[in-house]
């Protein structure tokens, strides 16, 4: 199966990121035609800073190469390197009904949230349909905030097919609805937008801060606590196999514990488990030119097959 995903560059990776997203890259890379990019015109609806841009983009694809990411399993690139996708969308956007955007929740969400309204962010629903459409991609793994993306670039495919013929493959989401939207410290999906994340790559005071920041209830530390509804629990979960989980769960509803206690127990856990991940960061933000050239290497590969889809679209348009 050909799987495609992308993610945005907008600052350090979280653990909304690995578990909503590139965990299952990983492993989807071993048995699967596995598509990745770093989505960086994307990343501009909330972002024109370049220098910004460009910090970010380096530890974006520092991170993906640090947390398992082959290069020589999956096609991996930055999104501005194979520029046919921004064709593509204008494109795309001529076959796109100005009601179906109206009614993305993702763009009400962000503007409700306090992000400025612009064309690009109205229409990134758009883009990303160029970014799946371009690469024939099958299967899309998303959380569940993002579904009616994925059901935007199908009523596009659909349209333009029944207009020129099955040029486009339709897209399915794929949804782990076990982890399909990870928490934040705040209850919500963890976003860089919402500012309620736990970074992966952080500095240990910083990721500290975050991990003590997580919004919990007042009980007492000696009673017993709901497990079911703590944040904390929540996020440690992600970490833990089943018996793990059961001997937590223990631990809350025996009481004698507080939320500080276990607000120390996920810090030790997050920094065993990105251990050797956090070392492979840093080895590859010192050496730059080595993330470069394997992005360089991926964008080719990319490149031919967006050339190939695109010279069928220009028969069809006349250009």
């Amino acid at each position: 199966m050909r799987i495609l995903s992308g993610i945005q560059p907008s600052g350090d990776l979280h653990i909304g990121n690995y578990f909503g997203a590139i965990k299952q890259m990983i492993e989807a890379q071993n048995d699967n035609e596995m598509l990745i990019f770093i989505a960086n015109y994307h990343a501009m609806t909330s972002n024109q800073k370049g220098e910004i841009l460009e910090q970010n983009i380096l530890k974006a694809a520092a991170a993906f190469l640090s947390l398992g990411i082959d290069p020589n399993k999956s096609i991996f690139w930055l999104q501005s390197d194979v520029k046919e996708v921004l064709e593509l969308y204008w494109i795309l956007s001529q076959f796109t009904p100005m009601g179906l955007l109206e009614r993305a929740h993702s763009y009400k969400d962000k503007i409700a949230k306090g992000i400025n309204a612009s064309h690009g962010l109205f229409s990134y629903p758009v883009l990303m349909a160029a970014d799946i459409l371009l690469f024939d991609a099958q299967i899309i793994p998303v959380g569940k905030d993002q579904i009616q993306h994925i059901e935007i670039a199908r009523d596009i495919a659909l349209k333009i097919n029944n207009e020129w013929g099955e040029i486009f493959t339709l897209p399915k989401a794929k949804i782990d609805d076990e982890i399909s939207v990870i928490i934040g410290t705040d209850g919500s999906k963890m976003s860089k937008s919402y500012q309620n994340t736990i970074d992966i790559f952080g500095d240990e005071k910083v990721l500290k801060k975050q991990i003590s920041s997580i919004i919990t209830d007042s009980t007492d530390l000696k009673d017993p606590k709901d497990w079911r509804k703590c944040n904390v629990f929540n996020i440690a979960k992600l970490f833990l196999d089943k018996k793990g989980q059961e001997d937590l769960k223990i631990r809350y509803e025996q009481g004698g514990e507080g939320y500080g206690h276990f607000k120390m127990y996920l810090y030790d856990l997050i920094l065993d488990y990105f251990k050797e991940a956090r070392q492979r960061y840093h080895d590859f933000l010192s050496h730059p030119e080595e993330i470069k050239e394997c992005l360089q290497i991926g964008a080719k590969k990319a490149k031919n097959i967006a050339l190939q889809k695109m010279q069928r679209i220009y028969e069809k348009i006349g250009i």
